[in-house]
């Protein structure tokens, strides 16, 4: 089912993303399906193993940490290498599904799952959520740690992950200022000179806000730096 889903999101007119520009992102996202290698997800791996998290997806995890996640189920949307959903394991949450469109970062964060022990409690989905969020379960926890800079339709995105989570929803993305919006511009544009697949996309904050505020979510954690801002959200009792 998985695989006739996916067929069909990359189908010429098929459901998902094909209809406008190719979703991509920086190498930071780790969700472009064939724009970054082995290497790159080699490197990742070694810079979480010897530094840790990013800044920002530190701030996501330590967020989504408060209060504790002893027991709970885990979404990790654009996982890349693991960092927020294997942090959240270790720190006690049960069970963890990781869906990532790149095959070599899922093999990687497979690796770095059974190198941590937690082999057993993660099932990697190899593919695009928007098609396979309808399979999916909810989960107490869902984190999109850098992944909303890669959807054109964003809105598809965020509205399906927040229905996901039955808890607390946290997600890192750019800042909607007018500087970054015309530097994604040019980034784009010299970068689709070099033919490169990727492109980056930045979202307007209060629409953000509002589509998972829509999904019954209210606001819990916030946090800027000066290009990416850190938002986490959680559903009333």
């Amino acid at each position: 089912m998985l695989r006739d889903r996916l067929r069909a999101v990359h189908a010429p007119g098929g459901p998902g993303l094909t209809s406008g520009p190719r979703p991509g992102c920086d190498p930071g996202c780790g969700c472009a399906a064939n724009e970054f290698s082995e290497r790159d997800a080699r490197n990742e791996l070694r810079d979480l193993r010897k530094d840790g998290p990013a800044r920002t997806s530190q701030w996501l995890i330590d967020a989504l940490l408060e209060d504790g996640v002893e027991g709970f189920s885990v979404l990790d949307i654009g996982a890349g290498v693991g960092a927020v959903h294997l942090a959240m394991l270790d720190a006690g949450a049960a069970s963890a599904v990781d869906v990532d469109a790149s095959q070599a970062y899922v093999a990687a964060a497979r690796g770095e799952a059974a190198r941590r022990g937690h082999a057993e409690r993660v099932r990697h989905e190899i593919g695009d959520f928007v098609a396979v969020a309808p399979e999916l379960e909810p989960a107490d926890v869902v984190a999109l740690d850098r992944v909303v800079c890669c959807y054109p339709d964003y809105a598809a995105l965020v509205s399906l992950s927040a229905a996901l989570a039955r808890r607390r929803y946290g997600l890192v993305y750019p800042r909607d200022s007018w500087w970054i919006r015309n530097g994604a511009r040019v980034a784009n544009a010299v970068a689709h000179l070099f033919r490169s697949k990727i492109t980056f996309f930045v979202h307007r904050s209060a629409e953000v806000d509002a589509i998972v505020r829509s999904a019954g979510l209210v606001p819990r954690a916030q946090r800027h730096g000066l290009f990416w801002q850190m938002a986490v959200y959680e559903r009333p009792a």
